[in-house]
């Protein structure tokens, strides 16, 4: 397995990373992404850790916190084998101030988390989003001092926009407080919008992406063709989500250049959507999910092997989309706002 570093910060963490927002199914927008119990996530865990995969992302959110318990009971006795991260800041409870990223809501939401997980700290502690209605400098000092206390080794983000992200490092830099090492964002062959801007802060802030749905829901993962649009037993069929609206069009001529590039590398189309990831900039980690451990093995096939240029270009070609304003404005010129390099 290969390690990168998360970010600027000392910390190593595998190209892979596993996702369980499967584990528990406990209400019903979660049981159309799995409902994996205690016995089936010790098997996976396992699995994982053979592979190489030691750290395993969770949130507060996920089921109401039953995947952070069903977590916690699968690594008894392996905590010091892993890294562990969780996420607050979404609704929790039904009080006025059971969300967002106030001191109030995160001191007690770290704590009820690893109650659940069972552990003394976490490795990453992330916000799921941005609080648009808390001073940054309320959010950034509280999770300097849940630092400090011990119970977090690193903070990271999620789902934030370019400013947010900015804002957020110039307040840490200022004030010499803990700055997130990772943004947790969206990014697939059919998302691309993160290289219009956050990933270009990442390259010059060096904040490493941790990447979440990196199948898009499963419409990557080698189920959808022509012939078999929307599988019964897909994630986007049992209600799961799709994410944004796609050409249709442009979609399978992308799903028939990936089983051509399938066949070429000798790998599934999963494998090859998920290796295209691992050879972008600032790419620290691919949250791989899996509702049984035939779809866990076959992910964990991505690493190993890299594309050619040639494939990844071609890729590039057939899931590119027209950018936004100004990001299509600023690309006319590409020698004063230069893109990431590919390359």
């Amino acid at each position: 397995m290969e390690y990168r570093q998360l970010g600027d910060s000392g910390l190593k963490v595998p190209v892979l990373s596993f996702g369980t927002a499967t584990f528990g199914g406990g209400n019903d927008f979660f049981k159309a992404w799995g409902s994996t119990d205690v016995a089936e996530a010790t098997k996976m865990v396992d699995l994982c850790l053979d592979a190489g995969v030691n750290f395993f992302d969770t949130a507060d959110v996920y089921s109401d916190g039953l995947s952070e318990e069903i977590l916690g009971k699968a690594i008894v006795g392996k905590r010091d084998q892993l890294l562990l991260a969780t996420k607050a800041t979404f609704p929790f409870g039904n009080g006025a101030n059971d969300y967002g990223s106030t001191r109030l809501h995160l001191l007690k939401s770290i704590d009820n988390s690893l109650k659940r997980l069972g552990t003394d700290y976490v490795d990453v502690y992330y916000l799921h989003g941005f609080d648009g209605t808390t001073r940054v400098e309320e959010t950034l000092r509280t999770l300097d001092d849940i630092v400090t206390s011990g119970k977090v080794r690193y903070i990271g983000c999620s789902n934030f926009s370019g400013w947010h992200l900015m804002k957020s490092l110039g307040i840490s830099e200022k004030y010499g407080w803990s700055k997130y090492a990772a943004h947790q964002v969206h990014y697939s062959l059919l998302s691309r919008e993160l290289e219009w801007e956050l990933m270009p802060v990442g390259e010059d802030q060096k904040v490493g992406s941790v990447i979440w749905s990196p199948l898009s829901a499963g419409r990557l993962g080698g189920k959808y063709t022509r012939e078999n649009p929307k599988p019964q037993d897909s994630r986007v069929a049992q209600g799961g989500g799709e994410g944004p609206i796609y050409p249709e069009d442009q979609f399978f001529d992308l799903i028939d250049l990936l089983y051509q590039i399938a066949e070429e590398t000798g790998k599934s189309v999963a494998q090859v959507s998920l290796n295209w990831l691992l050879q972008r900039p600032t790419v620290s980690s691919i949250i791989i999910g899996a509702r049984n451990e035939e779809q866990l093995k076959q992910n964990l096939g991505a690493v190993g092997w890299n594309l050619s240029v040639d494939q990844i270009q071609r890729l590039d070609k057939a899931s590119e989309r027209p950018p936004i304003y100004p990001y299509w404005h600023q690309r006319h010129n590409t020698k004063l706002n230069p893109t990431p390099k590919f390359y």
